[in-house]
């Protein structure tokens, strides 16, 4: 039986507001598992761009009042532990929890929509309106963690739970079939290139839009078609060429995507990385029968026939870089670099 101590490391974030927000601690108290919760031994937990966009308050749609600022557009409790992508041990459940599940490995499903058996709509998100891994010790309600069986180490298995289900999530809602011409933007990052990943196990033909520097190392995750991020897409694809568009990027080339969409073309959106704000003309949308996603809430199979992925070797992690839980500054500042491609990931046991 693993011994659970009274604290644990930790990293607070004390309010909205730059790195110096982020607090490391040592003292902070070990959480207890209500009825149906499960507490999980963290080992490794993967940096995210919704960590920092939550830092930040990018999610206020006002006036920096940051009264919408969290991920399901309400104000955030401080302090709060953030960390979406989780692999750990259970070391501990509640008391309406099966005591079989202690000493499995398992994968924290971000996306909340119970929380000791309460169903939450708008759903919670990991690390946003609950504490999250940024820590040696974590709880999520027993139907949110999912147990693994992977040959992979807890690190790589740490790269998949946000990136990977936020990509099957687009391509689950866009319908995307074998032999669709799909056409992914901001194709280096972490959802980028789970999205090549997941496409291609589908069968599709895939189309990865990324800088001149990343070329080849999208196209050994499987890209049938690298495009610069800087080219006009209807002159180098041409028009009405692609079945489905997933957009991480959104931007001033976002009406780009609606020209090369084919008649009753899909459009599925997770992020918008190169600004919020597009230029739509409806006579596009209307005219040429498209389908627009926005995805936000996993699909119940998602993180389902995600693990089912993992487990049979469908789709590879892609590590850029670790770094231990107290470095989380440094890991974040050269996230935001976009140097990398691929996942890094915070080590949180040694």
């Amino acid at each position: 039986m693993t011994k659970i101590p009274k604290t644990m490391r930790a990293i607070l974030l004390n309010g909205h507001g730059d790195s110096n927000m982020l607090e490391y601690r040592d003292d902070v108290p070990v959480p207890t598992p209500k009825d149906f919760e499960v507490l999980i031994r963290v080992s490794a937990a993967g940096v995210n761009n919704t960590d920092i966009n939550t830092r930040i308050g990018w999610y206020s749609k006002g006036d920096q009042n940051n009264e919408d600022a969290s991920w399901s557009g309400n104000a955030l409790s401080f302090p709060r532990i953030q960390g979406a992508d989780v692999c750990g041990q259970i070391v501990a459940v509640g008391r309406s929890v099966d005591l079989g599940r202690i000493g499995e490995r398992v994968l924290v499903e971000p996306c909340i929509v119970d929380v000791n058996g309460e169903n939450k709509n708008p759903p919670w998100y990991f690390g946003s309106e609950c504490d999250g891994g940024f820590s040696e010790y974590t709880v999520v309600s027993s139907k949110h963690a999912y147990e693994i069986n992977s040959e992979l180490n807890d690190i790589e298995l740490a790269s998949f739970p946000c990136s990977y289900s936020t990509a099957e999530n687009m391509l689950t809602r866009s319908k995307v079939k074998e032999g669709d011409h799909v056409l992914i933007s901001g194709a280096s990052g972490g959802v980028g290139s789970a999205a090549i990943q997941l496409a291609k196990a589908r069968g599709a033909i895939v189309i990865a839009i990324t800088s001149s520097n990343k070329r080849e190392l999208v196209r050994k995750l499987g890209a049938d078609i690298v495009v610069n991020r800087d080219a006009d897409l209807a002159d180098t694809l041409g028009k009405n060429s692609v079945d489905v568009v997933i957009d991480l990027v959104a931007g001033n080339q976002w009406h780009q995507f609606l020209e090369v969409l084919r008649p009753k073309g899909r459009y599925a959106v997770s992020g918008a990385i190169g600004g919020p704000l597009v230029e739509l003309d409806v006579r596009t949308l209307y005219l040429k029968d498209l389908s627009f996603y926005g995805c936000t809430v996993l699909e119940p199979s998602v993180f389902t026939n995600l693990v089912h992925h993992i487990e049979q070797g469908d789709i590879k992690p892609l590590i850029a870089k670790t770094f231990p839980l107290e470095e989380i500054v440094e890991a974040q500042v050269e996230f935001t670099e976009k140097q990398h491609v691929g996942k890094i990931v915070l080590t949180v046991q040694t």
